[in-house]
């Protein structure tokens, strides 16, 4: 049963009178966990502060399925009092006992109470919170960064692997075709056809390697021309022809070309030479997706060293027009859902010595935002100009807006209005710290529905 003389073993009441620990007693009340129970729950009022007499309570944060523990408390330890302290009306975090635990809880009201009358209290408290509240902003902001590099890292995978997957499945079909082609070009050799006839197959073959991938037609035109193109080979008895028409047609030809063909070439020639053709026309395309794939891989290995500035000084001259492309091109998944981006640079203007890292991450988390705020759908602009003797970047996107009720509380530690275990509350935390505390710049926003803008200025000199 609790008494005074419990209390008094506490550290944080032994200074107090006898009369106000009788009041500590009246005022709050004794409760026993059995190991595996929960104290508190995350998203629960926080109405009671905890001071642990006895037994082991560990407190952990749920993100998705993963439970991340936050500290591990053990007698006589006070607990529970951050989200009072900070205001906050729920606890973001839920407390369980490990072993079998006495713990006594303190209504708010009287916890007010005791810090406006009891200095020693007071004291004390304020000097827990303090350390508390650095340690626990130290393990989410190192959790934020490893979700976000978890969820670049998605991201990232996601975008090579079709650019992967094409240069795999274009070296298979290439290999095929490396096969078939010299016994096409030996049936075209087997052909009663003159010097000139070669002459002319020879141009028209680097003609059509040309044109190839210069003619985009919509779904429904390159559908109707291949019926076009394959009922005249057919109608000329040409072998394959449903093959050979899809590729004849990406290259842009069609059954006007074909009758120009027929004027130089004999029809019992005509399948072989349309053969050797379209073999070489298919080598050429799953060249050039493979260049294409190749060269998207490498954009994208770039845009990750330019994002973290591998290989660098942690402070250098950066151009915030290269952070803000490497960060689009890291986050262009999630852009592809259907958010249009608007570029506005200044092109003139200069580097600026800073932390090119870290800034990168001010990008992620204002354009991430504005993602989220869109739901993946809208429209996006990035500015750049000069103001004085201060660069200045804008992320502005065309979403519902921040409610007028919250905007004041935007960069608040652990401030989020995304729902319980979906964010921590430290992305535009980490972003404000990064930005006035380490680049001596500043951060502001105004929002309406239709128009939300985030500036950030940073010193040139």
């Amino acid at each position: 049963m609790l008494d005074i003389e419990t209390l008094r073993q506490v550290p944080l009441f032994a200074q107090l009178p006898e009369t106000q620990l009788q009041w500590l007693v009246e005022q709050g009340k004794e409760v026993w966990r059995e190991p595996g129970e929960i104290h508190r729950a995350q998203g629960d009022p926080a109405e009671h502060v905890f001071v642990l007499l006895e037994g082991q309570v560990r407190v952990y944060q749920k993100v998705g399925e993963q439970e991340v523990v936050l500290a591990t408390y053990e007698p006589p330890d006070l607990f529970g009092e951050l989200p009072l302290l900070t205001g906050e009306e729920y606890f973001w975090a839920s407390g369980r006992a490990v072993t079998r635990s006495r713990v006594f809880e303190l209504p708010n009201d009287a916890f007010w109470r005791l810090l406006s009358t009891c200095s020693c209290v007071t004291t004390a408290i304020l000097r827990t919170m303090a350390q508390r509240m650095q340690d626990v902003q130290t393990l989410f902001q190192q959790r934020e960064k490893l979700a976000a590099l978890g969820t670049l890292a998605a991201g990232l995978a996601h975008e090579m692997n079709n650019p992967a997957a094409a240069v795999t499945r274009g070296a298979r079909n290439l290999e095929e075709v490396f096969q078939e082609l010299p016994c096409l070009a030996l049936k075209l050799n087997q052909q009663p056809l003159t010097p000139a006839q070669f002459g002319f197959i020879a141009d028209l073959q680097q003609e059509v390697t040309q044109a190839l991938n210069q003619t985009q037609l919509d779904p429904l035109t390159q559908s109707d021309r291949e019926d076009q193109v394959a009922q005249w080979l057919e109608a000329r008895h040409v072998s394959d022809s449903w093959k050979l028409a899809p590729t004849l047609v990406a290259a842009g030809l069609d059954t006007q070309w074909l009758d120009d063909v027929v004027e130089h070439i004999e029809p019992d020639s005509l399948s072989p030479v349309l053969g050797f053709l379209t073999a070489s026309l298919t080598g050429v395309g799953l060249l050039n997706e493979i260049e294409q794939s190749s060269s998207r891989i490498s954009q994208l290995v770039k845009a990750i060293k330019d994002y973290s500035y591998m290989d660098q000084a942690p402070l250098q001259e950066v151009d915030v027009h290269e952070g803000l492309e490497s960060t689009l091109t890291i986050l262009s998944h999630k852009l592809k859902q259907g958010v249009v981006v608007t570029r506005e640079y200044n092109e003139s203007l200069p580097r600026i010595s800073a932390y090119g890292s870290e800034l990168n991450q001010v990008w992620t988390n204002l354009i991430d935002n504005a993602i989220a705020a869109m739901e993946g759908k809208g429209q996006l602009w990035v500015r750049t100009w000069r103001e004085y003797d201060h660069l200045l970047v804008e992320i502005a996107d065309n979403g519902p807006g921040i409610p007028p009720e919250i905007q004041p509380r935007i960069f608040e530690p652990f401030f989020t209005t995304k729902g319980v275990g979906e964010g921590t509350g430290l992305g535009l935390d980490m972003t404000y710290r990064i930005v006035v505390s380490k680049h001596k710049g500043n951060i502001c926003f105004t929002s309406k529905p239709g128009d939300t803008r985030f500036q950030v200025r940073l010193p040139i000199n």
